[in-house]
């Protein structure tokens, strides 16, 4: 081997997974740059054509922080409440079957096809004061309609599928023998799910809670409809933008689309630190 050719003594190369890397890899960030990074930094470079003092009086105005706190706030319990029933949900489709499986998997996936306006109107027909539902609420005191809590009904409506689809795969391939195990070591049905089921579904739980999330604050179709859109008690972040755009009042629309885009990047970023720990901690276990 001494005496070799040079390039029979030059190492093997490892061979790529994707033939052509850089160019794939080239595409992606191009594509990136002009579907996503440009549009963005566009809003932002909008919003510096305020000064420090009109930017704070735009954002923090009454009106414009009660919107923050209608849109954060249901976005955040409708994910909540979501992810348990969703969680529900994906355990009944994943591990059993019954007459009709097919058709309660599809209707799951209906909110991802349907219309967001067609959505919005048939939730503002069922719960309105004259609606098929809300004829019955309305005398008990209970208003859905143009109120935060049709808000909340909408927002669960278009972000139950993205907790069920990221969870149900998740308990279709979780192996079956770690349940059995636990079982003939004494285990009770709550502390196999707690300590045995519970961590390895944690992970994409905290996913669709995210994609939930994020969704119902951009959720603006479905919503304005039964919303109201009363200034101050139903009026929603996405509505205030494009109110803003319709008075031609193009930088204090991007400055608060600008909150909007830097508080769900935080709370995203947040989400998705915890989801690793709980990914990390699982495979520990």
């Amino acid at each position: 081997m001494a005496f070799a050719p040079r390039f029979f003594r030059q190492p093997l190369l490892k061979p790529t997974i994707i033939p052509g890397f850089g160019i794939t890899l080239g595409f992606t960030l191009a594509y990136l740059l002009l579907i996503v990074v440009i549009p963005l930094s566009g809003l932002f470079f909008r919003t510096a054509t305020l000064t420090w003092t009109e930017f704070w009086h735009t954002v923090t105005a009454p009106r414009v922080l009660h919107a923050y706190y209608i849109s954060f706030g249901l976005s955040f319990v409708a994910a909540l409440i979501n992810t348990f029933f969703g969680l529900i949900l994906a355990w009944v489709l994943a591990r059993y079957s019954f007459p009709g499986k097919k058709i309660v998997d599809a209707i799951v996936d209906l909110p991802f096809a349907l219309p967001t306006a067609v959505a919005g109107i048939a939730l503002t027909a069922l719960y309105a004061p004259n609606g098929w539902i809300g004829q019955y609420l309305e005398p008990l005191g209970i208003k859905v309609a143009f109120a935060p809590l049709g808000i909340l009904i909408a927002l669960m409506f278009v972000g139950l599928p993205f907790i069920v689809r990221t969870v149900e795969p998740i308990l279709q391939d979780l192996e079956r023998e770690l349940e059995e195990s636990a079982s003939s070591l004494g285990a009770t049905r709550w502390q196999t799910f707690r300590l045995v089921i519970f961590p390895s579904i944690m992970p994409a739980l905290l996913t669709g809670f995210a994609m939930a999330f994020a969704r119902g604050l951009g959720e603006y179709g479905s919503v304005i409809f039964i919303a109201g859109n009363i200034p101050g008690l139903s009026e929603i972040v996405p509505l205030l933008i494009v109110i803003k755009l319709e008075q031609y009042d193009y930088a204090g629309a991007t400055a608060i689309a600008s909150v909007m885009l830097v508080a769900s990047f935080i709370l995203l970023f947040i989400i998705n630190y915890l989801q690793k720990k709980m990914g990390n901690r699982g495979a520990k276990l």
